[in-house]
């Protein structure tokens, strides 16, 4: 893992960059490639969701991060900084990838928006939307959704209670907050190899802070399941 920086410096005019944590084997998708790399509608999974981010004129940097061993990027066009820094797990992956960002020019006070590479059905307009929710915002936030359906607890296989669903919500991204408080945040928590980081907004909260909730889409899910190809390629398709 690269060497932590000795001082954070903070920038006049904060800028926006994106980090894509892409190092992940997606063994519940059941393919035999990386499910970022799948194709759905003519291009690997990834490229998609590059292509949607690069379609936010905010934002300048845009980072990849992905296996030191990755070796699929060498026949790629990549349009992205690639920083070979992936971590055995997420958040090992984007803590690494904010020093990467670090190093390309980023500074503490620059917001920075980590985005799933399997949520390829992002559109440039949730991302600005995220992003003018957010940026006179103290904390910042992440795209998400008010849960639309009955929550059970489950046992053994078997409903141990129904969850009250008020005020509970779906967490999407991109999660957008500024890199130093964020850095900070998931450094906090390193030592314990990031127990109970699901997220960055998690991070987040456990360093005390209460993240803005900004409505995303339905559309926006993450590709998880065999069957989520088939309906992430419909979708594009339907789009002009």
């Amino acid at each position: 893992m690269p060497d932590a920086p000795t001082e954070l410096t903070s920038h006049p005019t904060p800028r926006c960059h994106a980090l894509l944590p892409c190092a992940g084997t997606g063994s519940r998708a059941g393919t035999e490639l990386p499910k970022q790399y799948q194709p759905i509608a003519g291009q690997p999974m990834v490229m998609h969701t590059l292509a949607a981010l690069r379609g936010v004129a905010r934002i300048e940097l845009c980072v990849v991060v992905i296996a030191p061993e990755d070796a699929w990027w060498a026949s790629q066009p990549v349009g992205a900084v690639l920083a070979r820094c992936g971590g055995a797990t997420r958040a090992e992956s984007v803590f690494n990838g904010l020093q990467a960002l670090m190093e390309q020019g980023a500074h503490a006070d620059d917001w920075v928006l980590v985005h799933d590479a399997a949520r390829c059905l992002v559109t440039p307009a949730q991302v600005d939307a995220l992003i003018d929710a957010c940026w006179n915002d103290a904390v910042g936030g992440l795209l998400a959704l008010p849960l639309p359906d009955t929550l059970k607890a489950e046992t053994k296989g078997r409903v141990a209670t129904t969850v009250e669903r008020a005020h509970k919500w779906l967490a999407q991204t991109p999660q957008m907050f500024r890199l130093g408080a964020l850095r900070a945040a998931l450094a906090a928590t390193e030592g314990s190899g990031f127990a109970g980081i699901t997220d960055e907004a998690s991070a987040m909260e456990l360093a005390g802070h209460h993240p803005l909730l900004v409505r995303g889409s339905a559309q926006n899910f993450k590709i998880t399941y065999p069957e989520d190809f088939a309906l992430a390629e419909a979708v594009i398709r339907s789009r002009p």
